[in-house]
């Protein structure tokens, strides 16, 4: 009886680090290494901004679709499975972006990864958060969440690490892949197999399309739009600077540190101010840092960029899905899902938007300008009154 006892006190700090643990390797890293790669890739490939900004929508597109499949009723019913296809499919689809040179296979490659991410970020977050409520630790969510920091900290370490060691893009990505195929075996142990148990329809309904959560909805999607831009061209916007160029190695990094350490601040801060008031500060604030990327073009300035991204758009992630599920308890996966393609449909428009203004005008200012408008709306709409009213 002490064994049982043991375990089941230790099983939800095992759930968190499971989700820890699948966010960094299909978000973190699956997703987010293509900023710090991304430079590497422009250098061996000679690839121009709106291709790369295309290959960038792309994987969101696939994000898209997976949040489409993830709010699906059948999926519902699949979790842990469905979050292990994911978490195997992310590792591969990095993977073999090692082994071709072709613009086409990118697009693909890229769409399979955001079609996998999108799936553990839905599982993943629904099964974690539940179980740790049933066990009575929903606290222990923001080590589940740190993981998208984690795995940002871990991608910049890698390529870094690997460049300086002489590895080319190639190295890359099969390092990334690499990576994804050991979380999954970490997270088959550490978020084991249970009968799921089925979360009530009866009024979801009237829950899942209330003033609310639409406008919590439309929000999560500008927000999606407004932090990408930034995410995906920081580390290409640091290169392209003489000035800033010895920040590269670090400047992702940067990045993934400010967004591990933020989770806990900004929980505190929405247990204050509330769910809706902290997702809109969160908002500003990084308004400020998108703009702090193209006006204040300093070591100082761009440190501030990085701090500021790294240390909001993870917490607002997290805070949005959070807050979905309290305005929808009955509906874990669905509202999470929901949630997930407003966000694709920001994260697919922000990277075409911007390589192509680039394009025309040599510049990120007039993309970065939209990204911080884009951000502002954000705020303004999650404080909207019927967003800010407890249902």
């Amino acid at each position: 009886m002490k064994v049982d006892s043991e375990s089941a006190k230790h099983q939800p700090v095992s759930l968190a680090l499971g989700g820890l643990v699948a966010m960094a390797a299909a978000i973190g890293v699956g997703r987010f290494i293509y900023t710090p790669i991304l430079p590497v890739m422009v250098e061996g490939l000679g690839l121009s901004k709106t291709i790369v900004g295309a290959i960038a929508s792309a994987n969101f597109a696939g994000y898209l679709l997976g949040a489409i499949v993830a709010a699906s009723a059948g999926a519902a019913r699949a979790r842990r499975q469905w979050l292990l296809v994911g978490l195997l499919a992310s590792a591969l689809g990095s993977g073999a972006m090692g082994w071709s040179d072709h613009t086409a296979a990118f697009f693909l490659l890229r769409f399979i990864g955001g079609f996998a991410s999108a799936l553990v970020l839905v599982f993943a977050s629904s099964l974690v958060m539940e179980r740790l409520a049933e066990a009575g630790r929903s606290g222990l969510a923001a080590i589940h969440f740190a993981g998208v920091g984690t795995g940002i900290s871990i991608s910049a370490l890698l390529v870094s690490g690997l460049v300086a060691a002489g590895g080319d893009w190639r190295s890359l990505w099969w390092a990334s892949g690499l990576f994804g195929l050991l979380a999954l075996g970490a997270v088959v142990v550490l978020i084991p197999a249970r009968v799921e148990r089925q979360n009530p329809t009866s009024g979801s309904a009237a829950q899942a399309y209330s003033p609310a959560l639409r406008n919590l909805v439309a929000a999560y999607g500008l927000f999606g739009f407004g932090y990408v831009i930034t995410a995906t061209f920081l580390v290409a916007i640091v290169r392209a600077s003489t000035t800033l160029k010895p920040l590269e190695p670090a400047i992702w990094l940067v990045v993934g540190l400010a967004a591990a350490g933020s989770i806990p601040v900004w929980n505190r801060v929405a247990l204050r101010i509330g769910n809706a008031q902290a997702f809109a500060w969160a908002g500003v604030l990084e308004a400020l840092g998108v703009g702090a990327s193209v006006f204040w073009q300093t070591p100082t300035g761009i440190v501030l960029c990085a701090v500021l991204l790294g240390g909001t758009f993870v917490s607002v992630t997290a805070i949005g899905l959070v807050e979905a599920r309290r305005l929808a308890p009955n509906q874990a996966s669905q509202s999470v899902a929901v949630m997930t393609v407003a966000f694709g449909f920001g994260q697919i428009l922000g990277p075409s938007f911007a390589g192509f203004l680039y394009d025309q005008s040599g510049s990120f200012l007039l993309p970065s300008l939209g990204a911080a408008v884009a951000l502002i709306t954000s705020a303004v709409l999650v404080m909207l009154p019927a967003s800010a009213r407890p249902e």
